[in-house]
């Protein structure tokens, strides 16, 4: 079977999403399908070539008349799914936010122009249609299918899937807090370096880049050390070596990191609006969710490195947790 994994990539831009089908395409491989990513290369600004990336993944052709056509495409994120193929299978990670929830916040990107609210309501007349094309509908958490659900009336079965394979241990619990991700606003790790600043016991490794990097550089104390990207043994062996995790973004898609750290058999330390990770992180049973601000992130964080037995506890929990999501349980519903 020749299944194409779709997604949209911003040049020079690699994260969650394209972790996740490079995963997915492997996985498939090994199982013996004959699978490839296909992709374009997306511009979401300014809106008008929004519009047209999302109109070059509409007139694809990958039917059954085209040279080598693949007998499944699986979409996920905006615009890959509006893809036509008579067996499209959705793995939604995420439709275009600015057009829905995040319109009219710092981090949406419509004014009210005529041309701008035209082409939103392109973006959803087009994600209707298109997700209501799909044999099978299916959305990495329940955060995202309730999105998904809010905005066009389609439901999606849920289906997470494992996080990214590294070599993944525990050595110890450390003295210092691990945050992973992409430095942009929505991240929030502006928040974690307030933290610090309140309370002396914090030290903070930040692993990743981004727009926010030299703004969240300029204000950090000298307990806080950024390393930039780094290769999968070294963020292994930063996973195996914290204390714990913060992961702490404005209501994330599905949040690959909270598994990561369980999967190193470490606590998360999350917010109550953060989305995703809430449907994996329980408070006091796999780490702690609190406040989304700087004073209860530095209380959670600060007892968890005065009490290592805690840690370890919460940790063990986590780990038990992560070994619930497997690339077999997973393909298997995805292909069923």
């Amino acid at each position: 079977m020749r299944i194409a994994v779709c997604r949209p990539q911003v040049p020079f831009v690699f994260g969650g999403a394209e972790i996740f089908t490079d995963r997915l395409v492997a996985e498939l491989r090994a199982r013996d399908f004959e699978a490839e990513v296909v992709t374009m290369p997306l511009r979401t600004w300014p809106n008008d070539r929004l519009a047209t990336s999302a109109m070059m993944w509409r007139l694809v052709d990958l039917a059954e008349d085209a040279e080598r056509a693949p007998d499944v495409v699986i979409a996920t994120k905006f615009p890959s799914y509006l893809i036509r193929h008579p067996n499209k299978v959705v793995w939604l990670v995420h439709q275009f936010r600015q057009a829905y929830e995040l319109h009219e916040t710092k981090f949406g990107q419509f004014s009210d122009s005529p041309d701008d609210r035209s082409i939103r309501k392109g973006i959803q007349d087009l994600d209707r249609e298109s997700l209501g094309e799909a044999a099978k509908l299916f959305a990495t958490s329940e955060n995202v299918a309730q999105r998904l659900e809010r905005s066009t009336g389609l439901t999606a079965a849920v289906l997470p899937h494992p996080p990214q394979e590294l070599p993944y241990r525990c050595d110890r619990y450390g003295e210092f807090v691990l945050s992973v991700g992409r430095l942009d606003a929505r991240k929030r790790v502006e928040m974690l370096l307030h933290a610090a600043a309140l309370e002396s016991a914090i030290q903070v490794v930040v692993v990743g880049d981004g727009p926010e990097r030299a703004r969240l550089e300029s204000m950090a104390c000298d307990r806080v050390r950024f390393v930039g990207q780094v290769g999968q043994q070294e963020l292994a062996d930063l996973y195996a070596n914290c204390r714990a995790v913060f992961y702490a973004p404005v209501d994330e898609d599905f949040g690959m990191v909270t598994f990561e750290a369980f999967r190193a058999s470490k606590p998360v330390v999350t917010t109550s609006d953060a989305g995703g990770p809430l449907e994996a992180v329980i408070d006091g049973h796999n780490g702690r969710v609190i406040a989304p601000e700087p004073l209860a992130v530095a209380v959670a964080l600060r007892e968890l490195l005065a009490n290592e037995a805690l840690a370890r506890a919460l940790g063990d929990r986590g780990h038990e947790t992560a070994a619930t999501l497997t690339w077999d349980r997973s393909i298997e519903r995805l292909l069923a």
